[in-house]
């Protein structure tokens, strides 16, 4: 049987642990709420973006497609993982790298890492990486998004890989956090929405705006991406330092009812220690 001392120690580092996790549970939860109104706030614009620029490239003869729009003749792909730089979010990253594995395929695959726990998961697997980025701590700013599309027109435009993928989390809600893999380019167009006899006006013309159009959708989406992981990590690891804190108090109220035990049966031990001395001396 555990002694009294041992007990108290056990007893304190139980009370430090759920300490330290209720502040962390509080921090997640203070940040989470700015997160999921950037994440919700940005996806309708995101997804009217993709419609329009889709809708605006069908006016584009097939002979004069975007780059962004063509399949370049290589077996090689460059896949963007995105992930927390900490850990402590239950199984988010788990999950995550789980979906880098289960997307894995026999063509070359080149890999940007962003977040200090994708870079190591991805270095474990002994894949290729280009780049890699810290994912912060704050939410993501519109600034993070050029390096990469500047890498991504680089590997793509250059026809170095056919095809661009960004792995990341959805934000569904507190409680839900999905690993998606996206396709970002080539930009394929929906033939079942497009409509032939439709007639609209452009200026400048098509062959004009297309470009930056597309520029500006590859941007969005991947700060899209941004914006849900962070809310993501914010909502995992606010559930999981929860769960944490009623763990460590479970633990708290076990040991000391162990404790009170203990320390019950060392008095009754003493009073019966005393009663036996006591009545040893009497009979004497």
């Amino acid at each position: 049987m555990a002694t009294l001392l041992t007990l108290k120690r056990r007893i304190k580092t139980a009370k430090n642990v759920s300490k330290t996790t209720k502040a962390m549970q509080m921090i997640s939860a203070s940040k989470l709420k700015k997160a999921q109104d950037a994440a919700t706030s940005s996806k309708p614009y995101v997804e009217k973006l993709d419609v329009l620029s889709k809708n605006l490239a069908q006016k584009i003869d097939s002979d004069n497609l975007h780059d962004y729009m063509k399949t370049p003749n290589v077996n090689s792909k460059l896949v963007i993982v995105i992930s927390p730089d900490k850990g402590l979010s239950g199984g988010l990253v788990t999950n995550l790298i789980k979906e880098v594995i289960h997307q894995g395929s026999q063509a070359k695959t080149y890999y940007i890492t962003i977040g200090k726990k994708a870079e190591i998961a991805v270095s474990l697997l002994n894949k290729e990486i280009v780049a890699s980025f810290p994912f912060g701590s704050t939410i993501p700013g519109f600034e993070t998004v050029y390096p990469i599309a500047k890498i991504i027109n680089e590997y793509f435009l250059d026809k170095k890989v056919s095809e661009v993928n960004i792995i990341s989390t959805k934000f569904a809600n507190v409680f839900t956090q999905i690993p998606h893999a996206t396709k970002l380019l080539p930009v394929k167009l929906d033939t079942e929405t497009k409509d032939n006899n439709a007639v609209t006006l452009f200026e400048p013309s098509v062959g004009d705006l297309l470009p930056d159009l597309l520029q500006h959708y590859l941007e969005m989406v991947i700060y899209q991406s941004f914006l849900e992981s962070y809310a993501s990590e914010q909502a995992a690891r606010m559930i999981a330092m929860k769960n944490a804190t009623d763990n460590a108090l479970g633990i708290i109220s076990e040991l000391q009812l162990e404790y009170n035990k203990t320390r019950q049966e060392k008095i009754t031990n003493e009073l019966l220690d005393i009663g036996g001395g006591s009545q040893i001396a009497y009979e004497q």
